[in-house]
């Protein structure tokens, strides 16, 4: 405004000081040289003109300058920007080889517990691809999963991290890991399962071979220990029974003789026992081979007849042994003196319910032994209709003396199954069961795999 000021007062001067501006396109009779005027105005246009193309072209080479310095640092920043995101294709591509190579599954879940991560092995273990399950609830995409959603969700709240082990035992074991992510990333929880059936089998196969070794000693020991005093038993037994037999004794004579014999006949078992006992401990080898049971079976129950005497009740050979086996039965791979000892051990506990259960003249006890084929197992029964077990004793029949969940009162340690049970579960892979009642008696029931 201030120069538009002096620009008017300039003006006003510059008039006052030229009565006629325009005095000079005037010709001296007054008449405009209009001539003149064209040329002048023609000059003054040509010469904005120029001033105008000269501001035009140096206002376009500051723009072209200006367009080459965009273009170079577009190119710069196109250059970089390919750069970083080939780096994170390439680190987002190593992470996925990484997450897609591990031996375990890795299932990922956001706050609202769907599916956003689901590596290869998880794809291999449900069967299903990580295009079918994203977005999806855990418990749809995979319903089999050990897991509840009150555990996960107790992870989200608590952030910290949980370990879950679950097995099935003689059949799989898993590590299950359950951890939370930042939450400020909110993208849930990770979880890790781990197959760790062949580490656990392996573990428990070096601390069994211990034990079984360790067994072996304390067994051959006890028999050597044990066969000292049974040795002398016999020994003074046959010198008592030639004096007797020698002497002139009257009434008295054929009572000492029965009482000799049957001393005897007790350290004969007891050698029996010791022999067994042995036995047992050396029974044990890496390699299973193929045996029939039948013939097994059969040899158990002669070891039981040599065994199982009471003085005052039953003995084993005074019991009704049934045996019902099925024709052309198959031989299967297992370790035959351990399933002889499970055997015998079956027949024991039978013996002594046998002879705790008073006898009639109509009622006399039997052992009913069944061995037959069904589908790709073999099942043994070995019923018996002596003492039944209550509730209580068939819970923890097959339970170890010192397990935390037994009742020592309920069952006796002497009464108790717990390695035949772990015989057949875990060296042979197989299922043994029990089922007591006054109407049927008790039958032990055992699958094994044919194969």
């Amino acid at each position: 405004m201030r120069q538009a000021l002096v620009f008017i007062a300039f003006a006003s001067l510059s008039l006052s000081a030229y009565a006629d501006v325009f005095a000079v396109f005037r010709e001296e009779d007054g008449s405009t040289r209009w001539q003149y005027v064209a040329n002048t105005s023609a000059s003054l246009l040509i010469l904005a003109l120029l001033i105008v193309l000269f501001f035009l072209i140096r206002a376009h080479w500051r723009a072209v300058r200006s367009n080459r310095a965009l273009t170079e640092i577009k190119a710069t920043l196109e250059e970089r920007v390919a750069h970083r995101t080939a780096e994170l294709q390439e680190r987002e591509a190593y992470i996925a080889s990484i997450v897609n190579s591990m031996p375990v599954m890795l299932i990922g879940l956001n706050q609202k517990l769907e599916v956003t991560q689901w590596n290869k092995k998880a794809e291999e273990v449900t069967g299903r691809p990580l295009k079918d399950v994203v977005g999806t609830n855990l418990w749809k995409a995979y319903s089999s999963i050990t897991l509840t959603e009150a555990q996960v969700k107790a992870v989200l709240e608590s952030g910290e991290t949980m370990n879950i082990k679950h097995a099935q035992p003689g059949q799989y074991s898993f590590d299950i890991t359950l951890y939370p992510l930042d939450k400020q990333d909110d993208t849930g929880i990770v979880i890790l399962i781990s197959d760790v059936t062949k580490q656990v089998n392996a573990e428990n196969k070096l601390a069994e071979r211990d034990k079984v070794s360790a067994m072996g000693e304390l067994a051959s020991a006890m028999v050597y220990d044990i066969s000292l005093p049974i040795n002398s038993i016999f020994a003074r037994v046959s010198s008592a029974r030639q004096e007797l037999e020698a002497a002139d004794l009257g009434e008295v004579k054929e009572f000492l003789l029965s009482e000799v014999e049957m001393v005897r006949q007790s350290a004969q078992q007891a050698t029996a026992i010791a022999q067994n006992l042995l036995e047992l401990a050396s029974s044990h080898h890496d390699i299973k081979q193929p045996a029939a049971i039948a013939p097994i079976m059969d040899h158990s129950i002669e070891l039981a007849s040599q065994l199982f005497k009471d003085a005052e009740g039953l003995a084993f050979r005074q019991i009704n042994i049934r045996r019902n086996y099925a024709a052309n039965l198959p031989e299967i791979p297992c370790f035959p003196a351990e399933l002889a000892q499970v055997f015998v051990r079956l027949m024991r506990n039978a013996f002594y319910a046998l002879n705790a259960k008073p006898w009639h003249d109509n009622d006399k006890p039997w052992i009913n032994i069944e061995i037959a084929e069904f589908y790709d197992s073999l099942w043994i029964k070995l019923a018996h209709n002596g003492k039944c077990l209550s509730e209580e004793e068939q819970l923890d029949i097959f339970q170890p003396y010192f397990a935390m969940n037994s009742h020592p009162e309920s069952c006796p340690v002497e009464q108790r199954l717990s390695y035949s049970y772990f015989i057949i579960a875990h060296h042979h892979r197989g299922q043994m069961a029990v089922t007591s009642d006054e109407q049927n008696g008790t039958c032990f029931n055992i699958q094994l795999a044919l194969g």
